[in-house]
């Protein structure tokens, strides 16, 4: 029979966390369950509060996981310095203490050190998780858009995510002459900044030289607005504003909520800009009211 190995620390915090995770849930649902649906006020005060609760405690995890593999650094270095000063007649007899080891002691020893390696490199990409740049802006823009009733919608990685994003906004307005295609949103765009070249081609300089665009430049820039996947900014979106008759919004981290079109009425199409969603870096998502996960049961 074999024994059963000690839980390693990464082990011991690992479970841990996974318990205090699964015990916020059950506060939060109790939390979301105490307060009526109609309750808007106190429903939007609910969402900004179960927010910082999630925050608090991935900083809590994070905090840890920290100190944890502080801990363990220590002791290694503890351990690699104690054998290197160990004597030669020492470790001769250490050796001769040694018993004979079965083979099946040392599949049982070889399983349980691959098992303690998996949970600690676990331990370690939790922690690379937790303090990335990429969690935290998402955390960061979750709590943003809980204080408006909104949360993320994920626009795929392509080239086109801001037009995709702006795509899916005036999809949710379902309204007859609003939806059109990414495809018609590039034309439209290029077409508008062509014929307003005045309005843009001032902001748009060579990299290589500094100098601004030439007017064969120019050309190819818009062109490739219109039939590549060249990435959109905030030129492209003042054109859209203009094409659309409607204001834009974007919403970052880290910095104030841009608005552009303001001279326009009515709703504003809303985007998230991220600066460290992919590997690439920038990108574009869309937003959606916010999902209530109450239990059916208590509708």
């Amino acid at each position: 029979m074999e024994e059963e190995t000690a839980e390693t620390p990464e082990e011991q915090l690992a479970k841990q966390h996974r318990k205090e995770k699964k015990d916020l849930q059950a506060k939060i649902q109790s939390m979301k369950n105490a307060v009526p649906k109609n309750d808007k006020k106190k429903r939007k005060q609910l969402t900004e509060e179960i927010a910082k609760l999630e925050a608090d405690l991935s900083q809590k995890h994070e905090e840890e996981l920290r100190q944890l593999k502080s801990t363990a650094d220590t002791e290694v270095k503890e351990m690699i310095n104690g054998v290197g000063t160990m004597k030669t007649e020492d470790r001769e007899q250490e050796d001769v203490k040694q018993p004979r080891v079965t083979k099946a002691q040392k599949r049982r020893d070889k399983k349980a050190a691959q098992e303690k390696e998996r949970e600690s490199r676990i331990a370690e990409a939790e922690v690379q998780n937790l303090q990335g740049v990429r969690h935290q802006e998402g955390l960061m823009l979750a709590q943003k858009l809980a204080q408006q009733q909104l949360q993320i919608k994920e626009i795929s990685s392509d080239g086109h995510c801001m037009y995709r994003a702006i795509e899916d906004q005036l999809a949710q307005r379902s309204k007859p002459g609003l939806i059109m295609s990414v495809k018609e949103l590039r034309s439209r765009t290029a077409e508008h900044m062509r014929s307003h070249a005045d309005d843009f081609l001032p902001f748009l300089t060579n990299p290589n030289t500094g100098d601004m665009y030439t007017t064969d430049e120019f050309d190819k820039y818009c062109s490739d607005v219109e039939h590549t996947a060249a990435w959109g900014g905030q030129l492209e979106l003042r054109a859209l504003t203009q094409v659309l008759h409607m204001p834009i919004e974007v919403i970052q981290a880290d910095s104030s909520t841009i608005k552009i079109g303001e001279e326009f009425d009515g709703e504003s199409i809303t985007l998230v800009y991220m600066r460290h969603a992919y590997g690439l870096g920038e990108h574009y998502n869309s937003v959606e009211r916010l999902k209530d996960p109450v239990n059916t049961e208590d509708s």
